[in-house]
């Protein structure tokens, strides 16, 4: 393995880490020792080698895929990330509650569990519109072209849609 691409493997299995807010120390006692701080270390430093079959333990560990740890790789395998979804929350205050109440409503939950109140745009996931598609009955293509319509999703949404469509 080269100096280079463990760097990489490395960077990706500290990413998950911290996303997952376990310090080194923390993932050796939610694993009960089974992974020692010091070899996790190493791992995330490129300093030592991770065999296949321990990386695959290590994805287990974290409930992740391995292929989700591997450099060069992005979630979905996609070559760039998809747009972000952002939602004009400014324009979204000027359509009428009766198309609009269900993602009003929507988008003020998700802005109280965030503590976001800047109150002009907001960033959603693919899952949230998914869920949206649900409510709003349409698929979230259609859904899409219709926030586009009202203004509240910029038209770059489309290529999100279409990314997660592949």
């Amino acid at each position: 393995m080269s100096s280079e691409y463990a760097k990489q493997l490395g960077a990706k299995l500290r990413a998950i880490r911290t996303q997952q807010g376990l310090s080194l120390h923390g993932v050796e006692e939610k694993s009960q020792g089974r992974w020692k701080a010091v070899v996790v270390g190493s791992y995330e430093r490129g300093d030592r080698a991770v065999t296949v079959q321990r990386l695959a333990e290590l994805a287990d560990f974290y409930g992740v895929p391995v292929q989700e740890l591997l450099p060069g790789t992005t979630p979905g395998g996609a070559a760039e990330p998809p747009p972000k979804l952002r939602l004009d929350l400014e324009r979204l205050a000027g359509v009428p509650a009766e198309k609009a109440g269900p993602l009003q409503r929507y988008a003020a939950t998700i802005q109280s569990q965030r503590g976001d109140y800047n109150g002009k745009v907001l960033s959603i996931r693919q899952d949230d519109l998914r869920t949206l598609a649900v409510i709003y009955d349409q698929s979230p293509s259609v859904l899409t072209e219709q926030l586009i319509s009202w203004g509240v999703l910029d038209a770059d949404a489309r290529r999100a849609v279409a990314h997660e469509e592949l």
